[in-house]
């Protein structure tokens, strides 16, 4: 299992919007950006479904995700793979939504995607990229 070492964790919370990519059991691809994606532990993350209509039927074909992490001026891009579960009841359900509607009370948070990070990679140009992230960095 790939593990969210602190250089990661703390661009994904100074990143504004993460693009994620899924793909249907045929192949299909589909990217939307994501807003709120929440650390939940060194190998969970948890991407809230605000709008997820395709994303969704791909996920339950297919449940694994590709998230990047993009801070263009800080020189930063990590690509984050995972499997995923959907929950739309129960605790972390539950806590999802608490967190996020503090912060924007109009949200929808109809869905909490559970990212189980697989792998971690460099994807900024230069000499490490492409580069699996060790999670001690």
């Amino acid at each position: 299992m790939g593990k969210l070492n602190n250089r990661v964790k703390t661009a994904i919370e100074q990143a504004d919007l993460y693009p994620i990519a899924t793909a249907s059991n045929t192949g299909h691809p589909n990217v939307i950006p994501v807003k709120f994606v929440l650390i939940e532990n060194d190998d969970e993350l948890w991407l809230v479904d605000n709008f997820m209509d395709k994303t969704l039927t791909n996920l339950e074909q297919n449940p694994v995700v590709a998230l990047n992490v993009l801070i263009p001026e800080q020189n930063i891009s990590y690509q984050i793979k995972g499997k995923t579960q959907i929950e739309t009841s129960g605790d972390k359900y539950q806590k999802m939504r608490d967190i996020v509607l503090k912060i924007k009370p109009d949200a929808p948070a109809k869905g909490l995607i559970v990212m189980h990070v697989t792998e971690v990679f460099d994807c900024w140009p230069g000499a490490t990229i492409g580069h699996r992230l060790d999670s001690n960095l």
